[in-house]
């Protein structure tokens, strides 16, 4: 049975620091463009380097998926406006689900969002390794790619350790030094373009509604990441105006990124040699400004874009654990901050990702690791259908505090879309992340039921 009487309770006023500590010269709120650069510099890790050539093999059609899932992703960040505005605590989706269906909820939130950020930091440091490898050999020996992939870890973390101050600077540089050279291939390639290397509108066998579908299961985790501003809304400043701003802004930032980057790929590449390119972005360079340096360049920024991805997802990493650590559900050293940063969950994170990272290089297989990543595909959807359902739930209970009945049928409207999006995103996932997936939060079950008993224990003895 979950506590009911979550769900009635005023939003509370949003964290106001620790004391002296927020207002240590470390500890710095996010205005706006901060914000806007965790949401934008989080949903573009270095995917977006491959994608036009992951998507070439269904044709042009695939852009269409693209604008159906800008629409859908859009949808979602309003929805988190919309909640941020109503309870703009830290936490996100956990603080939604906690206040709509209880601690249960909650903590299911909390735990798979938990979870996802510490094994995709893994997966992105060893994506990284990649590109890194291009500027400086690393991958001739597992052991130096292994160093490689640890390090770019470590460094967003100190950056956290260090105070929110250098968290928001570093994601502010890396997401203009990543957006820049990304927005130079997009317009560039308009003086470039050749509708000749578009090749056919439809390239595959399948139906139009199969190759839309079919791309957009490629695509559909490139908009992971829209829940950014949300999730650190204690360390917004305003946050019941700037959240909402900035997922938005964030959003349609690397949606624009996404489809004026595909679409000059698309137009400066052949097809046929896209089909098979292994660095689209790095061809498209080569085509429009001649020489083979665009490889290095892409590289270059393909590094820039991982490393403040993993600089903004460290520091998520340990704020969802920070907010269930207040309220009990996470052990309480989760819940303590220095410098604006809880110091504790970022401690765990970097563990947990580098012991999983060793593993990746020392197991000789890819297959168990790989697994890993595909379930976080499935966990991180999991806070996104909780927090539309709290989203719903708000509307139709009609609670006076929560829902803007000027905005009623808009706010519906959304919230339906939202959830929809977050459905297609699960079903994306594949019956094995699923699968997996559901076995990691029912670990999550067992360690519920040990906090849970823990909090009512020390509720008995203060009585």
């Amino acid at each position: 049975m979950h506590d009911t009487g979550t769900a009635a309770d005023p939003a509370p006023a949003p964290d106001q620091g620790e004391g002296q500590e927020a207002q240590s010269r470390h500890a710095r709120r996010f205005g706006l463009p901060i914000a806007t650069c965790l949401v934008m510099g989080n949903i573009i890790g270095g995917g977006i380097f491959l994608l036009p050539a992951s998507v070439a093999p269904f044709g042009t059609i695939s852009l269409v998926a693209f604008a159906v899932l800008s629409a859908g992703a859009i949808a979602l960040a309003l929805v988190f406006g919309r909640l941020a505005e109503r309870d703009p605590r830290t936490g996100g989706p956990y603080v939604y689900a906690r206040a709509a269906f209880g601690d249960f909820a909650g903590f299911l939130a909390a735990w798979s969002y938990w979870i996802t950020t510490w094994v995709s930091n893994a997966a992105l440091a060893v994506a990284a390794v990649g590109y890194l490898d291009v500027l400086i050999p690393v991958n001739d020996h597992k052991w130096s790619a292994c160093l490689a992939a640890l390090v770019l870890q470590l460094l967003p973390a100190l950056a956290n350790f260090a105070g929110t101050r250098y968290v928001g600077a570093v994601q502010l540089v890396a997401t203009v030094l990543k957006f820049l050279p990304l927005l130079l291939v997009a317009i560039g390639g308009l003086f470039f373009f050749d509708s000749a290397n578009l090749g056919p509108f439809q390239a595959s066998d399948d139906s139009p509604m199969g190759a839309v579908s079919a791309a957009a299961a490629i695509l559909l985790f490139s908009y992971l990441g829209v829940e950014s501003a949300a999730v650190s809304a204690g360390e917004v400043r305003d946050p019941r105006r700037n959240v909402g701003r900035a997922t938005i802004l964030g959003t349609l930032g690397a949606a624009l990124v996404y489809l004026l980057g595909t679409l000059a790929v698309f137009g400066t590449v052949a097809h046929d040699k896209l089909v098979t390119s292994t660095a689209p972005f790095s061809d498209a360079v080569d085509v429009m400004f001649g020489g083979s340096w665009g490889g290095t360049a892409v590289a270059v920024a393909a590094l820039v874009s991982m490393v403040g991805a993993l600089n903004g997802w460290t520091l998520l990493s340990a704020q969802t654990p920070y907010a269930a650590a207040k309220d009990g559900l996470f052990p309480a050293a989760f819940g303590k901050k220095k410098r604006g940063v809880p110091t504790v969950g970022v401690l765990v994170t970097v563990v947990l990702a580098s012991l999983l990272t060793v593993y990746n290089y020392t197991a000789g297989s890819g297959g168990v690791f790989e697994s890993l990543v595909l379930i976080t595909t499935f966990t991180a959807t999991v806070p996104y259908l909780l927090a539309t359902a709290a989203q719903i739930y708000f509307l139709v209970s009609g609670q006076r505090e929560r829902v803007d009945r000027g905005r009623l049928v808009r706010d519906a409207t959304l919230a339906g879309v939202a959830f929809a999006f977050a459905m297609w995103l699960v079903a994306g996932s594949g019956y094995a992340a699923v699968y997996q997936g559901v076995l990691f939060l029912f670990v999550g079950v067992l360690v519920y039921a040990v906090m849970a008993a823990r909090k009512q224990r020390a509720a008995t003895s203060d009585d």
